[in-house]
């Protein structure tokens, strides 16, 4: 589903309603409620509106459990962490017990501590589908995903949770959810905002498909539903959906 807004406050808005609903939705059903974060510039208003009311009294923060779907191999202090952005904005504010945040770094070999975060969801799931109730995404410019960027091998794979490799021309680590966790989600939120997206999103979504050059269009939830909150700048090209 895609849904095109002239106002990203409301877009942002539109996007706590949804996370409140998941979040009371997977409470009801399954007594928790596991959600991947995403970093970037668009989730930071929904992360502001969740840490204050009315959002935060309606999210069951202490059945919470938060990943995220990926990040930059940095200390969790550096500015460009996707976890610090997200303590400081919504997590020092909200109720979460604190052995129920999985942070995507530890002091240790990146390759090593995917292994582990993978190992991290297997516990938690156990003997059901790996399926978050609710992944936060947002799409760069080049049609990246989480930290699957076009022609890397990390597209190919089929078996891991989890995947950690060095991104050369960002010369660093990056550390990610693979395309086949992600597609188990029951349910999937992109926040893509500004002009500089316009082209991408419309190739993932109108183009040919070409994962490897845009490897957004790799999500596509089995059994789960995928929304698309863009706002009319990202959506200037699209055709089907005006």
């Amino acid at each position: 589903m895609v849904t095109i807004f002239k106002d990203t406050s409301y877009l942002s808005q539109r996007a706590a309603e949804l996370f409140v609903d998941a979040a009371q939705e997977a409470v009801q059903k399954n007594g928790r409620f596991i959600v991947a974060l995403t970093g970037g510039s668009s989730p930071k208003e929904l992360y502001q509106l969740l840490a204050k009311a009315p959002y935060k009294d309606q999210v069951p923060w202490e059945q919470t459990y938060i990943f995220w779907g990926d990040e930059r191999w940095v200390p969790l202090t550096d500015d460009r962490s996707n976890f610090k952005m997200a303590k400081e904005l919504l997590l020092d504010k909200v109720p979460v017990p604190q052995e129920q945040v999985f942070p995507m770094w530890a002091d240790m070999e990146p390759e090593t501590y995917a292994l582990k975060y993978e190992q991290f969801l297997k516990d938690l799931f156990k003997d059901q589908a790996p399926a978050f109730d609710l992944i936060l995404l947002g799409m760069g410019d080049d049609g990246h995903t989480a930290s699957l960027f076009p022609h890397t091998g990390v597209l190919q794979e089929q078996e891991k949770w989890v995947d950690a490799y060095y991104l050369k021309p960002q010369s660093m680590h990056r550390i990610t959810l693979t395309a086949p966790l992600l597609n188990q989600a029951k349910r999937i939120l992109f926040m893509t905002f500004g002009e500089n997206k316009a082209r991408a999103l419309h190739e993932v979504l109108e183009g040919a498909r070409n994962p490897q050059e845009f490897p957004s269009q790799l999500i596509s939830p089995e059994h789960g539903e995928i929304y698309w909150f863009v706002d009319d700048k990202a959506a200037s090209r699209l055709e089907k959906y005006k």
